[in-house]
């Protein structure tokens, strides 16, 4: 009865290391030696080993003989439940007649990493829901260090895969973090909505190192590039795409108009409670948002300081004004009503608006930017 009992005891932990080398997708040069549950720890530990058979160099991946074993190394696994899994090995090492002595690489995790391929790309998809990397790291367990570089290996990963062809329309944009004084400049494939690369600050230079990740046949079928209206990223897409349309789209010509608001409020507001008058106090959102898209609550309160004769009201209207402007299909009725409102700006003495309207003229094609400058 004994000996049955231990026969079937092999029969099952022989079913269960195949199981998992199933689940790791392990060949058969790779075997499972021992799954081992410890209850009080809270962790599955699978113990993987080379199977024998030819090995290949990790760097020129020519077959070679074998050297030795590396000394056991761990990594992280999908969790089992809610127990931790990690893989360990002694991963075999090989002499290449070229290279030297080189460890092999294994078939679940890249090279220095201590996670598998599948933990990563869990990682990954926590990160992409998650609103930062700490609070990702807080949902793994894991240190901010550690997912900081699980996501640079996802983001190596994606641009060795990703296919450069048949990009025409890019966009180049700013995006700040910390406290708003640190920037990244990013690239995007507008057609399929897509960043291309990312690099650290926002000059010259940054926007050259993203238009030299394109080769120059890839440059020359750009067709048209979105962006804001800086001067660093227009000045290097001169230079590498000179032929492309740029194009400054709606989302930042209203941002800058909403920024030109809100410093003629904070500017007002500062005034108004020198006398005592507290009117503008607390309605910074009032004024940048689309009147259309104020409930009747706030729309009201939005009427009732229109009707106090307010600078912050006047650069309101003006801003509020200026998206008609994107209702026009022809250039003649365009250039028609860009001049009106320029006027309107310019004629407003609210320095924060009469600052972009003369922004957004510099940038308009000759033949439909204003004639006259008030």
């Amino acid at each position: 009865m004994a000996k049955k009992s231990v026969e079937l005891y092999f029969v099952v932990m022989d079913a269960l290391a195949e199981h998992y080398r199933i689940l790791l997708g392990l060949d058969t040069s790779w075997k499972v030696d021992e799954v081992d549950l410890d209850l009080e720890s809270e962790r599955v530990v699978i113990r993987v080993s080379h199977g024998g058979g030819a090995l290949s160099c990790s760097e020129c991946h020519k077959e070679c003989s074998g050297y030795d074993l590396s000394p056991e190394r761990v990594w992280r696994h999908l969790d089992t439940m809610q127990f931790t899994t990690e893989i360990r090995a002694q991963v075999p090492r090989c002499k290449c007649v070229t290279c030297g002595v080189k460890t092999v690489s294994v078939p679940w995790a890249e090279k220095h990493s201590r996670f598998t391929l599948m933990f990563e790309a869990f990682a990954i998809k926590v990160l992409s829901a998650a609103s930062s990397v700490q609070r990702a790291a807080v949902l793994l367990g894991l240190s901010w260090d550690a997912v900081h570089a699980i996501m640079e290996r996802g983001v190596e990963r994606g641009l060795s895969r990703r296919d450069l062809e048949g990009i025409t329309h890019v966009g180049i944009d700013e995006k700040s973090f910390g406290r708003g004084h640190d920037y990244v400049s990013l690239m995007t494939d507008l057609g399929s909505n897509r960043v291309l690369d990312v690099v650290p600050d926002r000059t010259t230079e940054a926007c050259d190192k993203l238009w030299e990740t394109l080769t120059e046949t890839q440059r020359n079928t750009i067709q048209g590039v979105s962006m804001d209206m800086w001067k660093a990223f227009m000045k290097s897409t001169a230079a590498y795409v000179p032929n492309a349309l740029v194009v400054h789209d709606k989302f930042h010509i209203s941002k800058h108009l909403n920024e030109a608001v809100d410093k003629v409020r904070r500017s007002e507001n500062k005034q108004l409670r020198a006398d005592g008058d507290d009117r503008l106090v607390g309605t910074k959102q009032l004024w940048l948002f689309n009147e259309l898209n104020l409930d009747e609550t706030r729309h009201s309160e939005l009427m009732a300081a229109m009707r106090s004769d307010l600078k912050t009201g006047r650069a309101w209207a003006i801003k509020e004004n200026f998206r008609n402007f994107w209702n026009y299909c022809y250039g003649g009725a365009a250039k028609s009503f860009f001049e009106s409102w320029y006027a309107w700006a310019i004629r407003s003495r609210l320095q924060p608006i009469k600052n972009v309207a003369r922004m957004l003229k510099t940038h308009l094609p000759v033949a439909c930017s204003p004639k006259t400058d008030p």
